[in-house]
């Protein structure tokens, strides 16, 4: 099973479990698109981002959640990551 997480490039959560806070990967995510003709559930994904205004930026963890939910609306979305 792990195979074909790795085959996907999606990070196995047990890879996320030992990194430590302090060492986690930040994203600094910028709204650079309007949601306003999307996909309710795209502009739900915003919402749920905390980007609420055009030019809004957001700081995260790099999560596998976090970053499932970029992917999702890359479109809309300017992301730098941060250290």
């Amino acid at each position: 099973m792990s195979d074909m997480k790795e085959m996907r490039g999606v990070p196995h959560s047990e890879e996320m479990r030992g990194v430590p806070h302090s060492e986690e990967k930040k994203l600094r995510i910028t709204l650079t698109g309007s949601p306003i003709s999307c996909v309710p559930a795209h502009r739900a994904t915003v919402k749920a981002l905390g980007l609420r205004k055009l030019n809004a930026v957001v700081e995260h963890n790099a999560t596998p959640s976090i970053l499932g939910m970029v992917r999702a609306v890359s479109y809309l979305l300017d992301v730098e990551e941060i250290s």
